[in-house]
């Protein structure tokens, strides 16, 4: 029964696609998804998407993470990476802005057209496509090119400071840039102009 395998593949509150369910029939496994949320075994996030249902310590209906939606969904799945976050959310992450972002931004290989955006439980994601299909090997890369593209928009600390938290970026996240050299030409200029001024041209030459 499918309810038993949810059960043993999945923990309360974690996303659950359709497409990892098994089923020869696809109708006949709808059909079975959509009893199952009538009965109130499954909760419907968004079309497809579904999570076991589950009640917090304060007594309250337990909601399904956005944060653990747009992971499996967009950036890794199963050891498999194909996506960053990137904007406002990144800038904040490092410590460039304390502005809070108003959505997500995230570039993901699940990306379809050059830019989408979806409403998911009343959360807005922006989806770009990369300027190159996203690995392990150059997604640290990646994230720091479209850093670079957009860190004169939100940074809102002094140039010092940014230097060293530009410097710290890429010692935590390990970025190679031999990659950053090679995918440099997809940018603007002012990527360029930026990586000068962050400190870290020596390691581009």
């Amino acid at each position: 029964m499918i309810y038993n395998y949810i059960l043993e593949k999945f923990e309360c509150g974690e996303p659950i696609f359709f497409s990892e369910l098994p089923g020869k029939s696809k109708d006949y496994l709808r059909q079975q998804i959509k009893k199952l949320v009538d009965n109130g075994n499954l909760e419907r996030l968004y079309n497809g998407v579904y999570y076991l249902p589950y009640t917090t310590i304060l007594g309250t209906k337990g909601r399904i993470s956005i944060d653990k939606y747009i992971e499996k969904k967009y950036i890794q799945t199963n050891q498999e990476t194909k996506g960053y976050i990137k904007g406002l959310q990144l800038a904040n992450q490092y410590g460039f802005t304390t502005q809070n972002p108003s959505c997500y931004e995230i570039c993901s290989n699940e990306a379809t057209t050059g830019y989408r955006r979806q409403e998911v439980d009343g959360n807005t994601l922006i989806i770009y496509r990369p300027v190159k299909e996203v690995n392990e090997e150059n997604r640290a890369s990646l994230q720091f090119l479209d850093l670079m593209s957009e860190i004169d928009k939100y940074c809102e600390i002094s140039d010092d400071e940014k230097i060293r938290k530009i410097k710290k970026f890429v010692d935590i996240n390990n970025v190679d840039f031999k990659i950053v050299k090679e995918y440099l030409p997809f940018y603007p200029d002012k990527v360029y102009r930026n990586i000068y001024e962050g400190g870290v041209m020596s390691e581009l030459v």
